[in-house]
């Protein structure tokens, strides 16, 4: 499983080839083992090249705060498999559409400033041959519109909020 990481400014990605507690992962291009072990909820003990280490782990709305050694990481992560997922939530606030997976954009089917109801197709990606309209969760306005007809978009690109 990949999973795309933001961590303060950097843009990393990591790959889960062996979940836990006898973990594999490859991190920056370099493949390594961890053993990890919950300790207590939201602390964690990691077992790296022959090095102990306790993570602190806290989830904000925001991102993933990670405390280790006193070295504090704001972590956003992004898993691919989530973001079409979340794209579709109603409720209230702002609402993120985004790319499902790579594909290639072939409509806009509404503008920035125009009224939209719940379930209205906004853009037409198409992907593997397959064309997959994206909608609006919930009725709102179309703040902005980030693709154009014809942009080429990677999974997890935002191409349009509504508030």
């Amino acid at each position: 499983m990949k999973l795309h990481l933001k961590i303060g400014a950097r843009e990393e990605e990591i790959e889960i080839l062996t979940p836990a507690p006898a973990c594999r992962f490859r991190f920056a291009g370099v493949e390594r083992e961890a053993a990890v072990e919950l300790v207590e909820e939201g602390v964690y003990s990691v077992l790296l090249e022959g090095r102990s280490y306790d993570a602190r782990v806290e989830r904000t709305a925001r991102a993933t705060v990670v405390v280790i050694d006193g070295h504090r990481f704001e972590i956003q992560v992004r898993d691919p498999r989530r973001w079409f997922r979340q794209s579709l939530r109603g409720g209230q606030g702002i609402e993120t559409l985004m790319a499902p997976m790579p594909g290639k954009v072939v409509r806009v089917l509404a503008a920035e400033g125009q009224a939209v109801e719940a379930g209205q197709a906004i853009l037409v990606v198409e992907a593997m041959k397959m064309q997959n309209e994206l909608k609006a969760a919930r009725a709102g306005r179309v703040a902005a519109i980030h693709a154009r007809e014809g942009a080429t978009v990677s999974a997890g690109d935002p191409l349009a909020i509504i508030e």
